[in-house]
């Protein structure tokens, strides 16, 4: 059966596609439901068969017939490096689909013959342009008229015997190459060969193809930080559209190399002193006076100034996301003091420098200082909502976002890129972390903006990002792409018997994503997302598709195709990514909410060998460098290790676990003291009376009063916001009352709170018997947030009042894992 696939050719940078008959129309409709859309008019065949690619015609030519094929593709001989591997994949690809093997010209007597002849010929890049320069213009029409860094476009035409694909550069070139590829059927879901869909069918016919598009982001391109594993990086990028040999202006942390010396310290600056213009100018006027460009980005960490100008400055804007002041206008001047000098020693440099728009410069400048055009910003949502997209009514801050990154766009007059966090959990557990149900919003409200492209941090743990950098690709290349339809596509090709079960499990997860009210990141987030009727929702559909899996597993080896084999170990690689995530869920489970450190311990360890299958099929799969230190995971199952020796008679034992629910009170003004928060027994009675009526979407509507919560889970997590749905910022109360006998009270107790986050006050009998200070960004702290406070002289025979308040500056307050009183051994000498 032939499978009838068009779509409408929509939006200013894309013109016709060419004609579908009206047979072809009705067939579509009659399949609608069952077809993945591409990018444009296409007839894909069932796998074994004939695939037609373009509108059907009565003079389209047969690239391959029944596995054998005359097709030359023509390459020019100067042929720059993608556009060499564009004729390389078409012939590689083509063959694996059909069998046969095409040949390649590119020498002048081979090209030569290759055009005079009449089999069909595939004319790439600049021997496409050369023979058909109409072609240049046609380009001209649907690319950005003044990049700033670079517009690619792409055209597809075919003409007689002859299929043109080419771009406006080299990269274009393999673009327009990777195009036809995909009207082939032909996908790149993850890089390497593991996420490889290639069709198999015998013959390839081409019809009408005239197709002409330029994407509106010049800078569609990702990196893969710590460590994560590079393999088949580039040509993945090549294969989804992604910028490969363009980039933004450098824009590193690096404004500290040039200003030693002037303050206190790298982040205490004196950015309105002359003398700071000065230094930077002298250190920077080589690489500018060389048409270098180079980074004035600010250091990751928060600023200040003694300089009183400076201060000035500063006191224009509070930023409460950071609870300090924004630094953006001190630096925007010294920016505009450094662009002056440059512009006057150095007229004619060609230079560029970039900065990053982070931390505390977030806020666009409250004065109007012009930027010059030499400085490219790129804007860092560092700690903004990861999860929302920017008009998600439930997320206040993704709003504030929006109104930001306008600003600055308008200020940068287009001169600005995103830097992309993917995935945002920067120390992430190897869970499921689907992100593109936010960007296929968030995409385009940047192209409306202008935005001029993206730079996408990713670790490329494919366990955790999975379709996020394909999804990505696809929606930077074209912003009005069929998110839907992508995914339906993906879930066919790469699952093959197991994709409606496949996509049920998939789906599960990012419904759950999509539908939280959490904004906030890390694997702190886990249980909040990854709720026990999710993983048992997830069982059925697992289940479900190794069931339908069941007949290639029995099959003998040599009768399974490429394909085949493929599905099994991409199930694999799910069930193994399950186990992980189960076994996770239940060490979170066991750790915070029944304190139970050996089932937490031996859930962890099972999780981590689950998780070092994974990393043994490939090494992309997960995130297993940098793994020292508290902050990664072998570093959690560590700290449950050492919990467990204070409750287990090694070095303590356990006096009682503390209620998993404790009475608590917001207190956004610092008032809590004068009214006896700590001291006066709290009332509940309203929420006896109303408790059952607020779930986490209304708790924020809850009263001034106290209420319950669990201790198993951060304050935000359980609905604590503010009425407008913003974070909650400002003091929280717990209470709860612990009865001890006489010999526990004199047993030297100690009560161990093994997550518990922000600055705290500890209080028994209404008396404060402990402080414990933390730094304002939560991930500059001690990454176990557990605070052990001795109490031998405080807790007494009998009931014993217990009262924790806690600073919340922003994201993440309050206690997230079930406290508990312990006798530590005496140490041996």
């Amino acid at each position: 059966m032939i499978r009838i696939l068009s779509r409408i050719c929509r939006g200013t940078h894309r013109f016709s596609c060419g004609k579908v008959g009206p047979l072809a129309s009705r067939l579509a409709r009659a399949v609608t439901g069952l077809l993945i859309l591409s990018a444009s008019a296409l007839l894909t065949p069932a796998a074994g068969h004939a695939a037609i690619v373009g509108a059907p015609s009565a003079s389209q030519i047969a690239l391959v017939m029944d596995g054998t094929s005359d097709t030359i593709i023509v390459r020019a001989p100067s042929a720059g490096k993608w556009e060499r591997v564009a004729a390389d994949d078409l012939a590689k690809y083509i063959g694996l689909m059909t069998g046969a093997k095409l040949q390649i010209a590119d020498t002048p007597e081979e090209i030569a013959h290759a055009m005079s002849g009449h089999a069909p010929v595939i004319v790439i890049g600049q021997e496409a342009l050369a023979a058909r320069p109409d072609l240049h213009q046609r380009l001209a029409k649907v690319l950005k008229p003044h990049p700033y860094i670079r517009a690619d476009g792409i055209v597809l035409l075919r003409e007689g015997n002859r299929l043109y694909l080419a771009g406006n550069n080299d990269d274009a070139h393999y673009y327009a190459a990777a195009e036809f590829l995909r009207r082939l059927g032909v996908r790149w879901f993850m890089p390497g060969e593991f996420g490889e869909s290639v069709p198999q069918d015998k013959s390839i016919s081409v019809g009408d193809i005239d197709y002409v598009y330029s994407s509106p982001f010049e800078i569609r391109s990702y990196w893969v930080s710590w460590l994560g594993d590079q393999t088949g990086r580039e040509h993945f990028l090549a294969r989804n559209m992604l910028t490969v040999s363009a980039s933004v202006p450098p824009n590193g942390h690096a404004l500290g190399n040039y200003t030693k010396g002037l303050g206190k310290n790298e982040f205490n600056v004196p950015f309105s002193d002359p003398r700071t213009v000065t230094q930077i100018v002298e250190k920077v006027s080589p690489l500018y006076a060389a048409d270098k460009s180079f980074s004035l980005s600010i250091s990751d960490g928060l600023y200040s100034s003694d300089n009183a100008t400076d201060r000035a400055l500063m006191g224009l804007k509070w930023d409460p996301r950071f609870q300090t002041w924004s630094v953006t206008d001190a630096v925007i001047r010294l920016y505009a003091a450094i662009a002056a000098r440059l512009r006057e020693e150095y007229p004619t440099s060609a230079a560029r420098i970039g900065f990053l728009i982070y931390a505390n410069m977030t806020l666009p400048p409250v004065l109007d200082t012009p930027i010059d055009p030499m400085f490219f910003g790129v804007f860092a949502p560092i700690d903004f909502d990861p999860i929302h997209a920017m008009g998600d009514e439930r997320s206040p801050e993704k709003q504030d976002m929006k109104r930001i990154v306008e600003k600055w766009t308008a200020l940068l007059k287009g001169r600005i890129a995103i830097y992309d966090y993917d995935q945002s959990m920067l120390v992430w557990r190897d869970l499921p972390n689907p992100s593109h149900m936010a960007f296929e919003r968030d995409v385009k409200t940047y192209r409306n903006m202008g935005v001029a492209g993206f730079v996408t941090e990713s670790r490329n743990a494919l366990a955790t990002t999975f379709t996020n950098l394909y999804m990505r690709g696809r929606l930077m290349w074209d912003p009005d792409a069929d998110a839907a339809q992508l995914l339906d596509d993906f879930y066919s090709r790469f699952f093959g018997p197991a994709a409606a079960a496949m996509k049920a499990y998939w789906e599960a997860i990012s419904t759950a994503w999509s539908g939280t009210l959490v904004t906030e990141h890390e694997y702190f987030v886990a249980p909040a997302i990854y709720q026990p009727q999710l993983v048992a929702e997830l069982v059925r559909h697992l289940d479900a598709a190794q069931a339908a899996l069941a007949p290639l597993r029995t099959a003998p080896e040599d009768a399974l195709g490429r394909n085949e084999k493929l599905y099994l170990q991409r199930m694999e690689f799910v069930r193994l990514g399950f186990e992980v995530l189960r076994n996770y869920v239940a060490m979170a489970q066991a750790a915070a909410t029944e304190a139970d450190y050996a089932s937490a311990v031996a859930a962890g360890e099972a999780a981590l060998k689950a998780r070092d299958e994974l990393t043994g099929m490939n090494k992309a799969f997960t995130t297993t460098q940098l793994e020292k230190g508290w902050s990664f995971w072998p570093g959690e199952v560590q700290q449950y290790r050492d919990l467990k020796a204070l409750v287990d008679g090694t070095k303590g034992t356990l006096i009682a676990k503390l209620p998993l629910a404790w009475a608590f009170r917001r207190d956004p003004r610092g008032e809590g003291g004068k009214n006896g928060y700590a001291s006066a027994p709290p009332d509940l009675s309203y929420w006896t009376a109303h408790g059952s009526a607020y779930d986490v979407a209304s708790r924020k509507d809850y009263p001034d009063a106290w209420e319950i919560l669990r201790t198993d889970l951060y304050a935000q997590a359980q609905g604590v916001r503010f009425p407008d749905q913003r974070n909650y910022v400002g003091d929280i109360w717990y209470r709860t009352t612990i009865d001890m006998t006489a010999e526990q009270a004199a047993a030297g107790p100690h009560i161990m709170f093994p997550g518990v986050f922000n600055t705290c006050e500890l209080y028994v009998a209404g008396k404060k018997v402990a402080e414990r200070r933390q730094e304002i960004l939560w991930w500059a702290n001690d990454y176990r947030f557990q605070w052990d406070v001795p109490l031998a002289r405080h807790l007494k025979e009998g009931a014993n009042n217990i009262a924790l308040r806690c600073g919340v500056p922003g994201h993440m307050g309050g206690m997230f894992r079930r406290p508990f009183i312990y006798a530590p051994l005496p140490v041996r000498g």
